[in-house]
């Protein structure tokens, strides 16, 4: 493996344990912490309401306050690829998993992607820019996240009836 490859996995790695972190401090509510993992001037976007908008990590910091209405949450990463535009950018998309736990005991999920370009900076790989798209919810999920837009069908093309049982 040349040294190049190798400086490119550590790479990898950084981005990874950043989205890891975000996770992580998005959990326990450490939006200092949270908003370090940002650049001072990035845009997240999670939704066309203004309130799911923030320009800048400090005003990041203020719009996730929005989170404490839960009581508790759980962010889960996986699907990571990461493409890389140059040696200090790049492109990552990630599947995330989110459970809330409402005051009442009730819940709330979402599954949705994030499509991040992340910059090094200062040695440091930071999240530059962030959209969130929600590829689906139950009942108690009713934030208005950006859709996730899927390619259609063919047409002429008609859904299998696989959805129930053969009949004997």
């Amino acid at each position: 493996m040349s040294n190049t490859e190798m400086l490119r996995l550590i790479d990898c790695q950084q981005i990874e344990q950043s989205l890891i972190a975000y996770c992580m401090q998005l959990d326990r509510m450490d939006l200092a912490a949270l908003a370090a993992l940002f650049t001072d001037d990035c845009e997240v976007d999670f939704g066309d309401d203004p309130r799911l908008k923030s320009s800048g990590s400090a005003a990041l910091a203020q719009s996730m306050q929005r989170v404490w209405r839960w009581v508790r949450t759980s962010h889960h990463l996986s699907n990571v690829v990461i493409d890389f535009v140059d040696d200090d950018t790049a492109n990552v998309t990630s599947y995330v998993y989110a459970w809330h736990e409402n005051p009442d005991g009730s819940n709330a999920t979402i599954l949705g992607r994030y499509l991040d370009r992340f910059v090094r900076q200062s040695g440091r790989w930071l999240i530059a820019q962030r959209r969130m798209e929600m590829n689906g919810n139950d009942t108690g999920f009713r934030s208005p996240i950006h859709a996730f837009e899927r390619i259609g069908p063919p047409t002429g093309w008609s859904a299998p009836d696989i959805d129930r049982p053969p009949s004997t």
